[in-house]
């Protein structure tokens, strides 16, 4: 691109300094001259910005007042600068976050059911996704409320694809068996369909926690005994294998999150919490990298959830906190505590998030 400085510092090392800016100052930056205003569409910039923010992932928490369903704030958790506030209100709609990755979210409409959009609230741009199907969206699932909606952005490629899949059921009547999954191409601008047989249940956290490595999202089960895999290069279903029997893990909660890239599972007993990784993602290899002591937390260990994590830090939420967890110091620190006497918890509407300049036009 076009020479940045004046030569007072090389191009390289002033990209590198604005790489590691937040999104809204970067912005702000724009005015100095044309060309840093350029800076924000430049191919190589925006994919450098993208890089750094892989390494410094938050959290973006919905805070909702039970009291006044109508009443809900974002708010997002960084580790390096703290807490700030977050609006979807440049989308004109009142919506609810479903799925995030790689900065963009996939959010329902409230009042209108079977609306999607997928928007990057840093950048302020969004994308209201063509409807599935012309037919009432109460008559069958997924179209309305799906029971598994994801979303995968590759930013490699700036494309992206947003999966809804549930239970095929005719109105008035208990799911026939069939697990209707519908992909959207945000090349294409459409819709194509999949039809298989799952009799799969899922938590709210195992729908909340979809993970996109490796081209395909995937899902932990309710049971905790396998992944449920969609391979989006190919529409296939499959089921991953955990890197523990089920059956011994009886008695511990078990989720599904991102570690650099690939794979993870956290495990959390009474007294630890322990972290492994899926080394070798075509094998099924398995391997621990670190076990976590709980013991100074553990007044709140059975309402704590693990939602993001780096190899320097884990994200928790419990009901009204945001804890980060530091793996080299050891050391637990609370971020964010609701003020608020009468809210949801907090890990309800927990999403994990990074800041990035991916357009979803």
């Amino acid at each position: 691109m076009d020479k940045l400085g004046d030569g007072i510092f090389p191009d390289e090392v002033v990209m590198q300094i604005l790489a590691r800016l937040p999104v809204k100052s970067l912005f702000r930056t724009k005015s100095v001259c044309k060309l840093w205003y350029r800076l924000t569409l430049d191919k190589y910039f925006i994919q450098l910005y993208n890089d750094v923010s892989r390494k410094n992932p938050m959290i973006l928490v919905e805070i909702s007042d039970s009291l006044l369903e109508s009443k809900s704030s974002l708010i997002c958790v960084d580790s390096l600068r703290g807490v700030f506030e977050f609006t979807l209100n440049f989308m004109n709609d009142r919506v609810k976050v479903r799925a995030s990755c790689n900065g963009l979210l996939c959010c329902s409409s409230i009042p209108d059911m079977g609306v999607y959009y997928v928007c990057n609230p840093v950048t302020r741009q969004f994308r209201l996704l063509p409807k599935s199907r012309e037919r009432p969206v109460t008559r069958f699932y997924p179209d309305g409320e799906a029971t598994l909606v994801g979303l995968a952005c590759d930013p490699g490629h700036q494309k992206f694809n947003v999966v809804l899949a549930g239970s095929h059921r005719t109105f008035g009547h208990r799911p026939d068996g069939k697990f209707i999954c519908l992909v959207f191409d945000s090349e294409l601008n459409k819709w194509r369909k999949l039809i298989s047989f799952q009799d799969e249940h899922f938590t709210h956290m195992n729908k909340n926690q979809v993970v996109f490595v490796n081209n395909a999202l995937h899902w932990l089960t309710a049971s905790s005994s396998y992944v449920l895999v969609l391979d989006l290069s190919c529409d296939i279903w499959r089921k991953m294998s955990l890197p523990y029997d089920p059956i011994s893990g009886a008695g511990n909660r078990t989720y599904l999150l991102e570690l650099d890239s690939c794979l993870s599972v956290i495990q959390i007993s009474e007294a630890w919490m322990t972290i492994w990784m899926l080394k070798d993602y075509w094998n099924d290899e398995w391997c621990i990298v670190d076990k976590v002591s709980l013991r100074c937390i553990k007044g709140m260990v059975p309402g704590i959830f693990p939602i993001s994590q780096t190899s320097e830090y884990v994200f928790m939420a419990t009901h009204k906190q945001v804890l980060v967890y530091h793996r080299r110091s050891h050391v637990w620190k609370e971020m964010y505590a609701v003020k608020y006497s009468s809210t949801l918890p907090l890990w309800f509407s927990a999403h994990a998030y990074r800041n990035t300049m991916f357009s979803c036009n």
